[in-house]
């Protein structure tokens, strides 16, 4: 008999050399930008999505950036293959970086898009990526995200497709570094419900 039970339901195991291919609802970037961060701090801005897969984030980001440039290791036929964590990026080269990263890899990505990004850095994680000492000796305790957005609603995620049917046990959150508030405490928010309004009937082709 299945185990449904919603701490097994919230477990998510991916082989050590999967792509972790869990595409974002792109009503979840498009909160980001709405809720979190505000359209109006990203307007005539460039940005780097480096685990683009086939391309949902990508996209919805263009509908507020400037310039996207999209990137992944894997070839999705989306976009240039490119290993975010060898490919030699130019330090400060583009203004934001912003993924949903492969979680085994969370923490090199972070590290990396750190360098990259002239203004900030947004990754979507499962909310259990607050935990581990790990993460917080080499990123947390030396540089905490100056934001960590919960959405208060679950963002569904399946593999290898967009679903507008699908469901989930698992937490999601953006996590977000802003350069100019470097020094500051934390801030803990909530990514309201918002799904409803966010959608668009052609998110799922």
């Amino acid at each position: 008999m299945q185990n449904t039970s919603h701490a097994v339901m919230a477990q998510r195991y991916e082989a050590a050399d999967s792509p972790d291919d869990f595409p974002t609802p792109p009503w979840a970037t498009r909160a980001l930008i709405e809720k979190v961060i505000g359209p109006e701090n990203v307007s005539g801005l460039t940005c780097l999505e480096p685990a683009a897969g086939r391309g949902y984030m990508a996209r919805a980001l263009a509908e507020y950036f400037k310039t996207v440039h999209s990137a992944d290791a894997y070839p999705y036929g989306f976009c240039p293959i490119r290993d975010f964590l060898t490919f030699p990026y130019e330090a400060l080269s583009h203004d934001w970086v912003i993924t949903n990263p492969p979680f085994r890899l969370a923490e090199e990505f972070v590290e990396t898009a750190l360098t990259v990004a002239r203004k900030g850095v947004a990754i979507l994680a499962r909310t259990v990526f607050l935990e581990s000492v790990g993460r917080y000796e080499n990123i947390f305790i030396k540089r905490p995200p100056s934001v960590f957005a919960q959405f208060a609603e679950r963002v569904p995620m399946v593999k290898g497709r967009v679903d507008a049917k699908a469901s989930t046990a698992t937490g999601y959150a953006w996590f977000v570094w802003e350069n100019e508030k470097q020094g500051e405490h934390p801030r803990l928010s909530w990514v309201p419900p918002c799904r409803k309004s966010l959608e668009k009937t052609d998110d799922y082709l």
